[in-house]
């Protein structure tokens, strides 16, 4: 296809990745890392991460701001999060040249697996009830122990070096994590998520331009980032009509499907 009429199909993917991304609190990174290997096979690691993850942060923040209306974000332990972030995102992102494409896609792709089939086995009466949370008034303020906190951060380094890493954001595993072994409930864990991303993809993206890695994809970036911005918004919205227990299974079977394939066409 000529490169100029790339936005016919680049925006939709972006409005796609957004919107979906958004409604489940992972920004989308983790549906464009994966379409951007598949229809970009000969760009180099480096190129694919740059582009998704500066597309993650226009499409988390743009949900953030839609969360921030409802009132669902926990600022206090988001802040401290992101906080703990940024340091992995720099190293991150400066190791994606350390790794060659095929490799790249063979872990991304059993990342991937592996979260989907934590996500698929995981929900039992306790986190039943967690996510039944989900649509009840819960304060955004949740007020972690002092034990909780320091898991969520020694978590969100690890986390912030694979968002930047993979160029996905990690939002496909911070939501998981503030669930599951954090107990927020599911749409206070989505909304935070995003407010996390939005910090960490603003400094993985940064790195990434003070590296001179980003400079490939800059229009692709700028076409992605259009539709994962309109689609965010809808994501937002569609959040508070839809049950948290679909959210977490949607995100397992979305999941195990781009990482199935990713590790298909490393090893053929």
């Amino acid at each position: 296809m000529d490169p100029s009429l790339q936005f016919l199909w680049l925006i939709p993917l972006g409005f796609f990745a957004g919107a979906y991304g958004t409604l489940i609190g992972a920004g989308g990174g983790f549906v464009l890392a994966p379409a951007l290997l598949l229809l970009y096979p000969g760009d180099a690691p480096e190129t694919i991460t740059s582009i998704s993850l500066a597309v993650v942060f226009f499409n988390a923040l743009s949900g953030t701001l839609a969360y921030a209306n409802s009132k669902r974000i926990d600022y206090r332990s988001g802040m401290t999060f992101a906080a703990a972030t940024m340091p992995g995102a720099v190293l991150g992102a400066l190791a994606t040249t350390a790794m060659s494409r095929a490799r790249f896609d063979l872990l991304f792709g059993c990342l991937l697996i592996l979260v989907a089939l934590f996500l698929a086995v995981s929900p039992g009466k306790k986190t039943a009830a967690r996510i039944a949370q989900a649509n009840t008034r819960t304060p955004a303020i949740l007020g972690l122990s002092k034990a909780k906190l320091i898991l969520g951060v020694v978590l969100s380094t690890g986390f912030g070096f694979i968002s930047s890493f993979l160029g996905i954001g990690g939002g496909f595993l911070y939501v998981p994590a503030l669930v599951y072994l954090l107990e927020f409930p599911v749409h206070i864990a989505t909304a935070t998520s995003l407010f996390v991303l939005t910090l960490t993809a603003l400094t993985g993206s940064a790195t990434h331009v003070a590296a001179g890695l980003f400079h490939h994809g800059i229009r692709r970036a700028i076409w992605l980032s259009i539709g994962a911005i309109l689609g965010a918004q809808l994501g937002a919205k569609l959040s508070q009509r839809i049950h948290g227990d679909w959210i977490i299974r949607s995100l397992a079977i979305a999941l195990g499907l781009a990482g199935l394939r990713l590790c298909v066409s490393s090893l053929w």
